[in-house]
């Protein structure tokens, strides 16, 4: 086997680029760290001194999947006009086209399971979450979103965009159905809610003689 010398620190870069690689070719399940040392023209003992076990490089990909992902919303959410409307857009936009084009990446990023505790895995998270959440709250503000728990709003709109990409991915919408998707979501996830009715009650002007 040829081996490629690395310096220290961009041997792990290394292995996480490939391991994306096999991840998005052949599967989780194809993804082991012999396999990942052939692939990369290392010595079969290299990938360890970066990833322990196995389960440490699945961990260190999701953690790296959630960097990217919140580093793809926020320029998203930078790169769109100030209002609410756009913001949530080019959010939803963002996050499905990531989903849809690292399906694989995702499933991993969201179904990890570990016996450790997850920091590094969290405070990834937390940019993506952060970004989300500010969002919410903008939308709250000028009442495009109902006065209730953010974090159900925050959830609600996850859930949302990942059926989005989950219908993409295993074919059930057509892939140039996908912004017309987004635009029917959006209308429905920010109405105008900046005159909450009481539920149940029907406005006046919309009830029966």
């Amino acid at each position: 086997m040829t081996t490629h010398p690395y310096h220290h620190g961009r041997l792990r870069t290394a292995l996480l680029t490939e391991a994306e690689r096999i991840l998005r070719e052949d599967g989780a399940e194809n993804l082991s760290l012999r396999e990942l040392a052939r692939r990369a023209g290392v010595s079969h003992g290299a990938p360890r001194h970066h990833f322990p076990d196995r389960q440490s490089l699945l961990d260190a990909l999701a953690e790296a999947g959630f960097l990217r992902l919140g580093d793809e919303v926020r320029a998203a959410i930078g790169g769109a006009a100030p209002d609410f409307e756009a913001r949530l857009r080019a959010t939803a936009t963002a996050y499905v086209r990531f989903a849809v084009r690292e399906s694989a990446l995702l499933d991993l990023m969201f179904a990890r399971k570990s016996g450790g505790e997850p920091n590094a895995l969290t405070e990834s998270f937390m940019g993506l979450s952060t970004a989300v959440g500010d969002l919410i709250h903008q939308g709250q503000q000028v009442g495009r979103l109902p006065p209730v728990d953010p974090e159900r709003l925050r959830l609600l709109l996850v859930a949302t965009l990942q059926g989005i990409a989950a219908l993409i991915i295993a074919g059930r919408a057509p892939v140039n159905q996908m912004d017309a998707l987004i635009t029917d979501a959006i209308t429905l996830f920010a109405g105008d809610h900046s005159r909450q009715q009481t539920p149940g009650r029907v406005p006046k002007d919309s009830a029966g003689s």
